[in-house]
């Protein structure tokens, strides 16, 4: 269903866009993002502080606005409206890299068994290129920010992207098909091959005028993917309702943004 509805949810963005640049024209920014990103995933046991600390990995990319507010080719803001003056699109190109174990207290060094020493020996990652839209709500005027009015912008966001992920699970103790080395909920329920899928994007941050021409990005978001299979495991969730949830991360982003003169 929601490959049904991205299409649509695109075509209308990119009909707004090209309406609002026709009416009251926009500028471009531009700029980059880096930060950790907490992987919550089959790997671990759920709400467990060892497993959301320890299955983080980086993610990084650029980013690119449409700001309706100012028109570079006069250097003039432009005629105000509401929508003009507190939204902003955001799209961007990003790439997330994660290396994945089991964590919490199926695997501490006081469990002695088959089945803690199979989830010890398992080790995995994912590789995830992240590429989609957001449209950004500053509660404050954008106009006076980027007048110097103020330091802060702080924003809300919600948007849609597509992912193509690169999986990989392995495990010390051999071959996945070899009899014994993974534990039966992960047996027939993993996969090294490349695939998509989509995710929807909150994000909640705030930008700091770093100079006329620039600003300082504070990001946190969460996306959530809509597959199981991100993190290259699935079990039944049926059999294992504990691993029914699909796989989903916590990003810190850190980042720089140049307004640029056309």
């Amino acid at each position: 269903m929601f490959k049904k509805i991205y299409p649509i949810f695109l075509l209308l963005l990119l009909t707004f866009v090209g309406t609002a640049n026709a009416q009251f024209g926009f500028s471009h920014e531009l700029g980059f993002v880096i930060g950790p990103n907490a992987f919550q995933s089959d790997y671990g046991e759920r709400s467990d502080f060892e497993t959301n600390i320890g299955n983080v990995g980086l993610e990084f990319g650029i980013v690119h606005y449409l700001n309706f507010s100012y028109r570079a080719e006069c250097n003039c803001f432009t005629r105000y409206t509401y929508f003009n003056d507190h939204f902003k699109v955001r799209n961007e190109l990003t790439y997330t890299t994660v290396n994945l174990e089991h964590f919490g207290r199926y695997v501490g060094d006081d469990k002695v068994s088959l089945v803690a020493d199979q989830l010890r020996a398992m080790t995995g990652s994912t590789r995830v290129l992240n590429l989609g839209t957001q449209l950004e709500f500053f509660p404050r005027s954008i106009r006076e920010f980027e007048s110097g009015g103020y330091l802060l912008a702080p924003y809300a966001a919600l948007g849609v992207q597509y992912n193509y992920f690169t999986p990989s699970v392995e495990s010390d103790l051999g071959r996945l098909t070899d009899p014994g080395v993974l534990p039966v909920k992960y047996q027939n329920a993993y996969q090294n091959e490349s695939a998509s899928t989509w995710s929807i994007v909150a994000s909640v941050g705030t930008r700091y005028k770093f100079t006329e021409t620039s600003d300082l990005l504070l990001d946190l978001r969460w996306r959530y993917y809509f597959s199981n299979w991100v993190d290259g495991l699935n079990p039944d969730e049926n059999l294992y309702p504990e691993n029914k949830a699909n796989d989903w991360g916590f990003i810190i982003n850190v980042g720089y943004i140049y307004y640029l003169n056309f």
